[in-house]
């Protein structure tokens, strides 16, 4: 759509009326012109000399309403565009691992599925934020940076797969990868948000095992997490009974409530879909997204527009005068 930035601009429109109204007419320099046959011509009809100034003066008002135009400098708005502040870092670590294979959260649907589809929800819901997503089966990956994009990580999140990280659980590199993520971005700007969140760090770790690979303990990596100011919230997943665990060993509550505990975070334990819903609910309340996100508009200038138009009216205006 058309927007004027500057559209007081249009108080000038009658200036050049106030001019010729309120200020001395210009005195000629010569004579009279006479002509002789004037009498001679029909009536209404008068000698190109005398016609061309009407002209000129159509030209020159011509010239100054483009001129006023490209003052109030014409600009195109295209669609509203949405900018997300920055306010929490918020890194998602999935085990991938050959357990998540199992169908005991949703009828039909893996363990690995039902993360996808309620991570996902939830990733959509962090306006706001930097989110990162982490990896981890044998060894851990760094899937998807810190990023205000959150449709790119959502897309991770789901293009995912069970064994892409190895078959087993290696939750102490989990969070050692996390800390080495939190190192690199202490170096980055981060601006506080509506909430009072500074670029604060925040590890959700979701897994349905217990650690059985990696060389780092789980509770050693906790230990530098809280000294380095990562929380973490872990989530247990997994139906209850001798399935709850997996292909890989029953699930190891106890160190994911450590971890969670000396970092300053907080255990769940997620049985079936809507336990998982309300799990991500809940760290939603305990770490709220930095605020609504912010928005603009691009706009594209127009103004040289009205103003060539302008200057290429003005050469005839210009030859008018040099004739009369």
């Amino acid at each position: 759509m058309m927007h004027f930035a500057w559209p007081w601009m249009l108080i000038l429109l009658p200036l050049p009326w106030f001019s010729s109204r309120f200020l001395p007419a210009a005195q000629p320099r010569g004579g009279a012109l006479f002509l002789p046959f004037a009498a001679a011509l029909p009536d209404g009809v008068a000698p190109a000399p005398l016609r061309r100034p009407r002209t000129r003066a159509i030209l020159l008002a011509l010239v100054w309403l483009l001129l006023v135009g490209a003052a109030m400098r014409p600009q195109w708005l295209g669609q509203p565009e949405e900018i997300p502040s920055t306010g929490r870092r918020l890194l998602l670590a999935v085990d991938t691992s050959g357990s998540m294979a199992s169908q005991d959260m949703a009828g039909g649907y893996t363990r690995l599925q039902v993360v996808q589809a309620v991570a996902g929800e939830f990733i959509r819901h962090r306006q706001g934020d930097q989110v990162g997503l982490e990896l981890f089966g044998t060894r851990p990956y760094m899937q998807a940076p810190l990023t205000a994009d959150l449709d790119t990580v959502g897309q991770f999140l789901r293009e995912s797969t069970i064994g892409m990280a190895g078959p087993q659980t290696a939750i102490g590199d989990a969070i050692g990868l996390a800390l080495k993520r939190l190192d690199d971005a202490r170096g980055q700007p981060a601006q506080r948000g509506a909430n009072g969140a500074n670029g604060e760090m925040v590890l959700v770790l979701l897994t349905d095992g217990g650690n059985n690979a990696g060389l780092m303990d789980p509770l050693q990596a906790a230990k530098m997490a809280a000294e380095a100011g990562l929380r973490i919230y872990t989530i247990g997943v997994g139906a209850d009974g001798e399935d709850g665990g997996g292909a890989n060993g029953d699930l190891d509550e106890d160190t994911l409530r450590s971890i969670a505990t000396a970092t300053g975070g907080k255990y769940f334990r997620a049985t079936d879909a809507d336990a998982l819903h309300q799990v991500y609910g809940q760290i939603d309340k305990l770490e709220p997204g930095a605020g609504n996100a912010q928005w603009y508009r691009p706009s594209s200038e127009w103004f040289f527009w009205p103003l060539a138009l302008a200057l290429l009216l003005s050469v005839p205006a210009v030859l008018i005068r040099g004739r009369t």
